[in-house]
């Protein structure tokens, strides 16, 4: 069942950016689409967790997003507030929305899967993306981020609350995600040399995600 998820969000990949954007469209204005405005009108539901994300990080950072879909909320804030954004995904339809949307920042079409980009990163984040793979894929994922992780990066992602899987649904398709233990998940940051910064499990602060905050030694 988890080999059908790139084929479903690239199938529906207009009707994604459609309901992933609702509620986040910004006033107009002299900067459309500024991260300021979306800050003061509240409506971004991780901005708690991306201020903690950026705030060691140095202004115009390189952040990696690693499942990035369209490009919003998430690579549209951090862009916003003058970083570079580099974007990768499966879905080469996601990707071609995200690069019409924001053309100055970079967008690749890849399987985080198999990511080498040779290159190394102020940040990465894996929102709400990681956790379509399954258990054997999330393991492996540890030493990917860790080589695209700068000395003293910052990791940001989400997972399931506790080890198992569970299907969602879709446009009326099944949607597969998966969790390992939560003490799985800080071995595997330890040994690819992250030290966790935070971790909470369902969130009710950002509509009950399980976050992960870890940081590159």
């Amino acid at each position: 069942m988890h080999e059908r998820i790139i084929g479903l969000y690239d199938e529906n990949a207009a009707e994604w950016d459609r309901k992933r954007g609702q509620g986040f469209e910004p006033r107009q204005s002299s900067e459309p689409g500024s991260a300021a405005e979306e800050l003061a009108e509240g409506r971004l539901m991780e901005r708690a967790w991306l201020e903690r994300f950026l705030a060691p990080l140095p202004a115009r950072s390189a952040i990696l997003d690693i499942g990035c879909g369209t490009g919003v909320p998430i690579a549209r804030y951090l862009s916003g507030l003058g970083h570079m954004v580099t974007g990768v995904d499966s879905s080469p339809s996601m990707i071609a929305i995200a690069g019409r949307r924001m053309p100055d920042n970079e967008w690749i079409v890849a399987d985080m899967r198999a990511l080498d980009l040779g290159r190394r990163f102020d940040g990465l984040i894996a929102w709400h993306s990681f956790f379509h793979l399954t258990q054997a894929d999330q393991r492996a994922m540890f030493a990917r981020f860790a080589s695209h992780a700068a000395p003293g990066a910052m990791l940001l992602f989400t997972s399931g609350p506790a080890h198992g899987e569970a299907i969602g649904e879709w446009m009326g398709e099944p949607l597969y995600h998966a969790s390992l233990d939560p003490q799985e998940y800080r071995a595997l940051l330890a040994a690819n040399g992250f030290e966790v910064v935070d971790h909470r499990s369902e969130d009710p602060n950002c509509g009950g995600a399980t976050v992960w905050l870890a940081r590159r030694a």
